[in-house]
């Protein structure tokens, strides 16, 4: 069969040359006759790993000096209670409810503290985004959660929101999982963001919050001292044992990254790749995406066959075409292409290509 285009949302697509180069150093990395697997995390090998792939994380995102990178577990469903814990303080936290995710968010938060809903876009089955001036946050609002890519139902924010332009000074909390590393961040709107590495940044185990550091030491006095972000910061994310080997093939991912062009590059590429797959279902017959256009995903493409009698042969068509992982989550049924940083340009060719020959037996 060889290497398909892999449409999955996560676990996602890797580089091929990560996954190269992992495979070359599997059983004995750099000459230490060990593999990074079996490394003590407090090592001076694994060390060595940890600080280069901090370090090249915080030039590709450009994180300023005040924030903290922080590599965690529990992926981003646990940071719904571990964010809470460290910045609710017991008070209320207000929510922009724009799909499955922030749904989650809500409903962890509401654990503990008082979660409120400042906006939603559910009446429009979460295809369009609430526009920040419409947000109705209080005046005693520990943070502002949202989630800034859906990775369900495939709204994103194009430009994150200014709380203050809205007269608001609570921080930003913003669930990046499923579009980090795509594009540039603003963190002069950020107080904490995190994700789960496994679609754009490496595989399954590995969490990223970068948060800034006047936020941090806030913790309630019942958080679990290995999620308590200060903890975690002062021993440099080894206050348990970390993901080892999820942040090595990260920190090959971050390389990867850099010798793309960095962050700027595959944000011209995602772009082109979105718009090849957006401008084919606009101009389809057979297919359509119901996501308003101003916040379309350009990492997560939800589509739906008009007549969804002919999903399965659909299906069973893209795989035979070495096109995988295309069925919608099973909460919102149709079909998803995840077109992450590793997906090429040529995997979302291929989709159209096959789209397109499809509608056309179909017709």
């Amino acid at each position: 069969m060889g290497r398909a285009f892999n449409f999955s949302a996560g676990p996602a697509v890797m580089p091929e040359a990560v996954l190269q180069q992992a495979a070359a150093e599997m059983l004995d990395w750099q000459s230490s006759g060990m593999s990074v697997m079996e490394m003590s995390h407090r090592g001076k090998e694994f060390i060595g790993i940890y600080e280069q792939a901090e370090a090249d994380l915080r030039e590709l995102l450009a994180v300023p000096a005040g924030f903290k990178i922080l590599f965690m577990q529990g992926g981003g469903l646990a940071e719904n209670a571990i964010v809470p814990l460290n910045l609710s303080q017991g008070g209320a936290m207000d929510f922009v409810l724009t799909g499955s995710w922030s749904q989650k968010s809500i409903k962890e938060g509401g654990k503990y503290g008082t979660a409120r809903v400042a906006a939603t876009a559910q009446a429009d089955g979460f295809t369009t985004l609430p526009a920040p001036a419409t947000w109705q946050i209080g005046a005693d609002s520990r943070y502002v959660h949202i989630c800034s890519n859906e990775t369900i139902h495939g709204v994103e924010f194009h430009e994150l929101p200014d709380l203050q332009a809205l007269g608001c000074d609570a921080p930003l909390v913003v669930d990046f999982s499923s579009h980090v590393a795509s594009r540039p961040v603003d963190w002069s709107r950020v107080g904490l963001a995190f994700g789960g590495a496994q679609k754009n940044l490496g595989p399954a185990g590995l969490t990223l919050v970068i948060v800034r550091e006047d936020l941090m030491g806030q913790a309630l006095p019942h958080c679990p001292s290995a999620f308590n972000y200060q903890l975690v910061a002062d021993n440099q994310s080894m206050y348990n044992t970390p993901p080892t080997y999820s942040i090595y093939i990260a920190g090959l991912v971050f390389q990867w990254l850099k010798k793309q062009g960095g962050i700027a590059a595959m944000e011209q590429r995602n772009i082109a790749k979105a718009q090849l797959l957006y401008d084919f279902l606009d101009s389809s017959s057979l297919f359509e995406n119901r996501v308003a256009k101003d916040c379309r995903s350009r990492m997560n493409v939800p589509f739906f066959l008009r007549n969804e009698s002919r999903n399965e042969a659909f299906l069973a068509g893209a795989k035979a075409a070495n096109l995988l992982q295309l069925k919608g989550h099973k909460s919102v049924g149709g079909m998803r292409a995840s077109i992450y940083n590793a997906m090429p340009l040529e995997g979302v060719q291929a989709l159209v290509t096959y789209m397109r020959e499809f509608e056309k037996t179909q017709a």
